[in-house]
């Protein structure tokens, strides 16, 4: 469900990236590419989550040190507005999906910041993911990105299935166009198993110094 804005300018993630690596975001806030991961996982999981929720797991539970109003709803109407973005791609033109990614100084796209970020949402709900977690075909849609998002993919979270080296060099060589298929696939099955609503914890991947870079 789209949530309610007034009509603005286009979304700023520029502007979004620069005020989460400012000094005036909570220390342990994410960053715009773990944002964009979990926004994606809010919006395609089992059940609806308020923005009163997920906001302050994007802060890391304390709030923004903003100059003014006026930042406030420019970095808040940032956040729902590519939340909205994210939905209504989904809904209506799947493939389209543009995950945001870092970039490395070589050019190589960085896709374990965004996995981890998903994570974070499936870690809002995860007795209400258990059904796409254990199904014998469909969990092989989250896989990737619980090996890719894990802190240690020889661990991954949620009881997800330890991969071969190999096939995690893979999930990494091919990291975007992998993340895009898990996230169309996911949110498919979701709406064919999706729950009432129902209720909440965040990690930070680090500020890293890398470009952004969309999918």
């Amino acid at each position: 469900m789209p949530i309610p804005m007034s009509p603005k300018e286009p979304i700023n993630l520029d502007a979004l990236d620069a005020f989460l690596m400012s000094d005036r975001a909570p220390e342990d806030s994410m960053g715009l590419s773990d944002l964009d991961g979990f926004l994606t996982g809010v919006v395609v999981g089992p059940e609806l989550i308020m923005p009163s929720e997920w906001t302050r797991v994007i802060w890391g539970g304390e709030g923004p040190d903003f100059e003014s109003m006026e930042e406030a709803l420019a970095i808040n109407g940032a956040m729902t507005g590519r939340y909205n973005e994210i939905l209504r791609c989904l809904d209506s033109k799947p493939e389209s999906l543009d995950p945001v990614f870092w970039e490395g100084p070589e050019g190589k796209v960085i896709v374990t910041d965004w996995a981890a970020g998903f994570l974070d949402a499936v870690e809002l709900r995860p007795r209400a993911w258990e059904p796409l977690l254990r199904h014998k075909e469909a969990s092989v849609l989250i896989a990737p990105l619980l090996a890719l998002g894990a802190d240690d993919p020889e661990h991954p979270p949620f009881g997800g299935p330890v991969l071969p080296r190999d096939e995690i060099e893979r999930l990494h060589a091919h990291g975007p166009d992998i993340v895009r298929g898990c996230v169309i696939g996911i949110h498919a099955f979701w709406r064919q198993h999706r729950r009432p609503s129902g209720a909440g914890g965040a990690r930070r991947t680090g500020r890293g110094a890398n470009r952004l870079r969309r999918a």
